[in-house]
């Protein structure tokens, strides 16, 4: 059985494995994400947004097999891109470092998460979906596509502490 909950201190053990796997596999070259191993994420990531009420594990039998975190917080390079309404800054529902364990990819993990972030979203009665990702990240930006997210730019930017990032905004409206 998948569930996605809210994480709580005990998952950010699990969380933080899932970071290191995804950077093990860029690392191989078995992924292009973009992330950079002590850079972003790292844990302190995860416990900051577990702190804040931000972290969502899911979760397959126990097994933590995704993350990400999910606010009303738009980074800076959102104000440059050519989304499809301009809204109040905190109008929209934002999914940042959506992260699924690579041993477990191709389960349809990633989908699952980001139907669970619409639903919330609608629970809000919120109707703008805004995410990012990295240029170089085709599976993710794949997916989105694949979800109805459209593109609404892409920003160079330096991203997490991350130079040289091409910063891939998408967004849905529901």
């Amino acid at each position: 059985m998948v569930t996605i909950r809210k994480a709580h201190a005990d998952d950010i053990d699990g969380v933080e494995r899932l970071y290191e796997a995804v950077h093990d596999a860029e690392e191989r070259g078995d992924l292009t994400i973009g992330w950079v191993r002590g850079v972003y994420p790292t844990r302190m990531t995860a416990l900051s947004a577990m702190e804040a009420g931000e972290l969502y594990v899911e979760e397959v039998c126990g097994r933590i097999v995704g993350a990400a975190i999910i606010n009303r917080r738009q980074v800076d390079a959102y104000a440059e891109g050519s989304w499809s309404r301009r809204i109040g800054e905190d109008e929209a529902l934002v999914l940042h470092t959506l992260v699924i364990d690579p041993s477990a990819s191709g389960n349809g993990y990633g989908a699952r998460f980001v139907r669970f972030y619409e639903e919330l979203a609608a629970s809000y009665g919120i109707h703008d979906l805004r995410m990012d990702t990295n240029e170089r990240n085709q599976r993710a930006r794949r997916l989105y596509a694949r979800l109805g997210y459209r593109e609404a730019g892409i920003i160079p930017t330096v991203f997490n502490g991350i130079e040289g990032v091409g910063l891939v905004l998408l967004e849905k409206l529901i």
